[in-house]
């Protein structure tokens, strides 16, 4: 195959549903779109793509990494590589090329060219505080394809709508191309122009941003040079594969080690300003739609992050209570999803951190809309029962 065909094949797979945002090319099965969270096969008239060989995903993964030496090194040592690839006009893809049982699997998610709103996202509002941080650590949370990458990408162009700073992204791969506005935009890619993100992040130092955007916080030196940086007045957007806000504090003390907890809960409490979580979560009618849990720092936050979780003290505790600062629970933002009509009752208790919680905010939202809260029916009270209670 020659650049041509692959490239042809791609747009095809692109094209082939409304709504595609990932291309996987597995051996053994034809060419598949993932559109709307559905896994669906695309149809070509070449036989030879009905059921993929070993020989046409190499090819395939081959043409994408291009001779990068880097890239190679990383597939045959680690067994997987990352990198970004573009169809002139069409799209750009952040690519992850990997071996499984002696075969290489590819996956390409499409990147959108148009920068997200947090309207666009329907996410809340107070997400838009953020931008207002003059310093500080704001983490975004959440497993791989959730919307991570687009809700720093939202909060990023609000930034570059109202202040005149520099702006330093350290990305694998850059994902939005954001121009520049009253902003400085400097746009790092990982294999390109750094090779780690801890090299990247204390390079970042000496460019004199005033905000700095870490695609991930994958290990301890590059969270302890993250700190770094927030401590010493640079605002510093990042992500990290986690749940919740209080995995994500215990997931970063969790890489220090024990000698050093206390010093690190009070570095912490001192630069953590938001932590958002968020979970995709199947629309209506299709789709998906984002459940978002917000920690915004308080004094409760810093003394909970300082002292460790307790009874009456835990993070979900102090965020169902933390309405006037903005806060919300997975299970409020579900509830809330549900009442607008996004999501069904099956989807809403699915997702819940606390079914209970979630079910008794489902009855009372169908209650206000004079539905049903049970199925059980025929109710009647026993006569000859009560008039002996009263004896």
């Amino acid at each position: 195959m020659t650049k041509n065909d692959i490239d042809s094949i791609l747009s095809t797979m692109l094209e082939s549903a409304a709504n595609v945002s990932d291309l996987n090319l597995t051996v053994g099965k034809p060419p598949q779109v993932e559109a709307a969270g559905q896994l669906m096969p695309v149809e070509f008239e070449d036989q030879s793509l009905k059921s993929l060989t070993p020989f046409q995903t190499e090819v395939f993964a081959l043409h994408l990494i291009n001779s990068d030496r880097r890239l190679l090194e990383n597939l045959t040592r680690q067994g997987s590589c990352d990198l970004s690839y573009a169809l002139p006009g069409k799209a750009r893809f952040r690519v992850n090329v990997f071996s499984q049982r002696g075969t290489y699997s590819i996956v390409l998610r499409k990147l959108e060219t148009r920068i997200p709103t947090l309207a666009d996202l329907r996410v809340p509002k107070v997400l838009g505080m953020i931008a207002e941080e003059k310093n500080g650590l704001v983490l975004v949370t959440g497993a791989t394809g959730s919307g991570k990458s687009s809700t720093l990408a939202a909060v990023l162009n609000l930034i570059n709508e109202q202040k005149a700073v520099h702006v330093l992204t350290l990305e694998d791969p850059v994902e939005y191309m954001h121009p520049h506005k009253k902003s400085t935009f400097n746009q790092r890619e990982m294999g390109v122009d750094f090779d780690t993100f801890a090299s990247g992040l204390r390079a970042a130092l000496r460019q004199a941003p005033k905000v700095i955007l870490v695609g991930e916080m994958r290990d301890r030196e590059t969270v302890e040079i993250g700190l770094s940086a927030a401590e010493t007045g640079h605002l510093v957007l990042a992500t990290l594969h986690t749940i919740d806000a209080g995995q994500t504090i215990n997931r970063i003390i969790g890489m220090f080690d024990k000698d050093e907890e206390v010093l690190l809960r009070h570095r912490l409490s001192d630069t953590v300003r938001w932590i958002v979580s968020q979970r995709l979560l199947p629309k209506v009618g299709g789709g998906r739609v984002a459940a978002i849990e917000i920690l915004k720092t308080n004094l409760r936050v810093k003394d909970t992050v300082t002292n460790g979780e307790s009874e009456g003290k835990t993070y979900y505790e102090i965020i169902d209570s933390g309405d006037n600062y903005g806060m919300q629970t997975f299970d409020k933002s579900i509830i809330n999803l549900y009442k607008a009509g996004l999501i069904n009752e099956e989807t809403a208790l699915a997702y819940s951190t606390r079914k209970a919680i979630v079910g008794r905010g489902l009855d009372m939202v169908k209650s206000s809309k004079g539905e049903k809260t049970t199925d059980i029916e025929g109710l009647s009270i026993d006569k000859d029962y009560a008039k002996k209670a009263k004896k």
